[in-house]
């Protein structure tokens, strides 16, 4: 099986170990990008990833 390559906002919550709140503030923020299809709310794992690793090396 592969990895996902998006997920939805519970999806990342539990992937980051990041709260719901957390996810929705860093997309309000700009810090984290999102993906709209439809009426779904997508992140991207690299924009998950890649927004984790910038915190980390602040």
């Amino acid at each position: 099986m592969s990895e996902k390559i998006a997920y939805t906002i519970n999806e990342a919550a539990a992937a980051s170990g990041l709260g719901r709140t957390t996810i929705y503030e860093l997309i309000k923020q700009g810090e984290l990008p999102r993906v709209k299809v439809g009426a779904r709310t997508l992140i991207r794992h690299r924009d998950l990833a890649a927004m984790l690793e910038r915190k980390l090396a602040a």
